[in-house]
């Protein structure tokens, strides 16, 4: 059983367990004993968000890594697929992001990425919390010249740029585009200004000045409304907004029309087609993507594969396969063939690259899928009881598939990273789906809550 890691690495409230000085100090130690490589000097790459508790975790989790005797490379606030990407190409034994991704400031989280920049498995997971609550560790102490060292690399955020540029093509540039960026006060709020505008886009700024309590506040990708009304005033060709890690990206195009993840792959596949570069033509999506971006794949000749909810398990079902695209409608996406995880700014460069290459507007870009309505209801529940065998649930559940047929869908399922369920119907019918998302919630919370 899972004690600390969830979905997406651990995360919960900064100084309460478990994400606390303690446990981060524990994890570092875990983290360096179980992926270190052998018969060399090891080193991990530790980076951040800007919120105002990863000064604590990241000194404790330091400790932590030293204390195993291996060396620390700091790089200070960065993107999440800056970790992966840095962690690959500076040869480190392990990636560790704190962040919370798209949570208030007062949470924070610790993902952990492998040597080759992809994430964890959860057998890898289980294996470090196994090392830290057996107490298996605390006998390993190295000591004199064998305890590790902390050194902090100022040239970080210039490599990842350099690696994001990379990723758009070279006979390209973005003259002539004006696009809004809210960086959510996050990670993204020194390099996504600095990408955009190398490559010769007029840029309008929000959401970049960070000062520790204000990431996600009323911004980024999970409040979208802001940066909808400064397109318009602007009257910008688009809009990206990332979330606090800078993992996931969401667009608005030069009407003002919200372009969300599913809709992103829509735009990409179709692209990738034309191309002939997308594997076994296959895009991966999760159960969350909108039946409206199955049926666009579906008319291009492409196959759309569902994982279970999460960046992490979209990338696992891609690796398995061979397949070159993925993501999730949150906006994380995944390009295979230059990233090893969902990376916000390159998202946004590959759906540029297609609007220059073919000069079309986002809008016109956009025209290949119908989004079908969608109706998410969030339950905070006190436990965690597989929903299928609570005999109330599972009637409406079935009662709700019946009354659905052919025109839609119910998901039911437990976030990874919070306590809660949440409930998804999907259909033509936008007043029935509200009703019935209503009936099922109010079940789960009569039993759960």
């Amino acid at each position: 059983m899972r004690r600390l890691f969830g979905t997406d690495g651990v995360r919960g409230v900064a100084n309460v367990f478990p994400m606390t000085g303690e446990i981060a100090m524990q994890l570092g130690r875990g983290v360096a004993h179980v992926l270190k490589g052998r018969n060399r000097r090891n080193k991990i790459v530790v980076g951040k968000d800007t919120r105002l508790s990863g000064y604590m975790l990241e000194h404790a989790i330091a400790s932590g890594i030293c204390s195993m005797g291996v060396d620390v490379l700091l790089v200070g606030p960065i993107p999440t697929p800056g970790i992966a990407f840095l962690t690959a190409s500076m040869r480190a034994d392990a990636g560790i992001m704190i962040s919370a991704s798209h949570n208030p400031f007062q949470d924070n989280g610790i993902k952990v990425f492998s040597r080759d920049g992809f994430k964890l498995p959860d057998s890898v997971e289980l294996q470090i919390e196994d090392h830290i609550f057996s107490n298996e560790i605390d006998s390993l102490r190295p000591t004199a010249t064998e305890v590790g060292k902390a050194f902090r690399i100022d040239d970080a955020l210039g490599r990842y740029i350099v690696y994001l540029k990379n990723g758009f093509p070279m006979d390209l540039t973005l003259e002539g585009i004006k696009m809004v960026i809210d960086c959510a006060h996050g990670a993204t709020y020194k390099v996504a200004p600095a990408v955009f505008e190398e490559l010769g886009a007029e840029i309008v700024l929000m959401g970049a000045s960070p000062n520790g309590h204000n990431i996600n506040d009323g911004c980024g990708s999970q409040h979208p409304d802001a940066l909808i009304d400064r397109v318009k005033k602007e009257k910008a060709d688009l809009g990206v907004a990332f979330d606090g890690d800078g993992d996931r990206a969401v667009m608005v195009d030069e009407n003002g029309e919200l372009v969300d993840g599913d809709h992103v792959l829509s735009i990409l596949a179709r692209d990738m087609v034309n191309k002939e570069t997308l594997r076994h033509q296959t895009v991966v999506g999760t159960l969350m993507s909108n039946l409206g971006l199955e049926i666009a794949l579906k008319r291009m000749g492409v196959r759309l594969v569902r994982s279970e909810v999460g960046d992490r398990y979209v990338v696992e079902e891609m690796r398995r396969r061979n397949y070159s695209l993925g993501g999730e409608q949150s906006g994380h996406i995944v390009y295979l063939d230059h990233s090893t995880t969902g990376d916000g700014i390159l998202t946004a460069l590959l759906v540029l690259a297609v609007m220059m290459r073919e000069e079309k507007s986002l809008a016109a870009l956009d025209d290949a899928m119908e989004s079908y309505p969608q109706v998410l209801v969030n339950v905070a529940v006190t436990e965690k009881p597989d929903l299928m065998t609570i005999p109330d649930i599972k009637e409406t559940y079935d009662e709700i598939e019946r009354r659905l047929k052919d025109r839609g869908r119910i998901l039911l399922r437990y976030s990874g990273t919070s306590s809660k369920a949440r409930v998804m119907i999907e259909g033509d019918d936008l007043a029935l789906i509200e009703t019935l998302a209503q009936e099922m919630a109010g079940v789960v919370r009569k039993q759960l809550g």
